[in-house]
């Protein structure tokens, strides 16, 4: 193992005791608040909710298998492909920076609009990275490690420990996952995003904070991209 795993894999190791501790107050608060309103919505409108973003997904996940180039990237190092994963992540804070200040300017109706729009930027950039490490991202099982990656950035403290045990046994686990709980998928997410998201919606501020929580989810998505894809290789080093 090089000096630059060796230094990768201890960073990962932190990473992962950041990722499965608690989360802040007001998260935890607005995950409440989140869950009670949930609770309260009628069944009808959460089945066409999950519909709705399981298409928005879909979608995106068609587009972006289309769209990303095949990498060769045998040949590289470690160090080499991470190089290339940040240069990746950076381009894409950018166009999210810029995708949400133009939906934000545009108040309530282009706001909404935003939604899906970051969910495709989301999912182009993880394609993107999969190809960057080596992966197959044509082959089913590679789109639904995806599916799990964007679930450990954007989840609860409980979902996202569940998702990071599949993640580290992915070899193992992988073949219970015939198809996603779509449900939990859309509830996930949106509770997750909610808070900073509605801001992007008022009037004079909206442009800044859909530019700002744009950059910064995109950030973390990055951050997290990189650490479970760095959990899978160490762990077929291991086997």
């Amino acid at each position: 193992m090089s000096t630059y795993e060796q230094r990768v894999k201890f960073k990962t190791a932190e990473w992962r005791r950041k990722i499965v501790s608690r989360s802040g107050l007001l998260q935890r608060v607005s995950k409440k608040a989140q869950t009670k309103v949930n609770s309260l919505i009628p069944e009808r409108v959460h089945y066409m909710m999950t519909e709705s973003i399981k298409k928005v997904v879909q979608a995106a996940l068609i587009g972006s298998e289309f769209t990303s180039r095949k990498r060769n990237v045998s040949y590289i190092t470690l160090e080499e492909k991470e190089q290339q994963v940040l240069d990746t992540v950076n381009t894409y804070k950018k166009t999210a920076a810029i995708e949400g200040a133009g939906t934000g300017a545009g108040g309530i109706f282009l706001g909404l609009a935003d939604f899906p729009l970051l969910l495709s930027i989301k999912m182009k950039f993880l394609f993107e990275t999969a190809g960057i490490y080596g992966y197959d991202v044509k082959k089913y099982e590679e789109r639904l490690f995806i599916l799990q990656v964007f679930q450990l950035a954007f989840s609860s403290d409980e979902h996202r420990q569940r998702t990071l045990d599949i993640i580290e046994h992915w070899e193992e686990r992988k073949y219970e996952l015939k198809e996603l709980d779509w449900r939990t998928f859309q509830q996930e997410y949106r509770d997750y995003i909610d808070f900073v998201k509605m801001l992007q919606l008022l009037p004079g501020i909206g442009a800044v904070v859909g530019a700002y929580a744009n950059y910064n989810l995109l950030e973390h998505l990055g951050e997290v991209a990189m650490n479970a894809y760095r959990l899978r290789l160490f762990k077929s080093i291991e086997a």
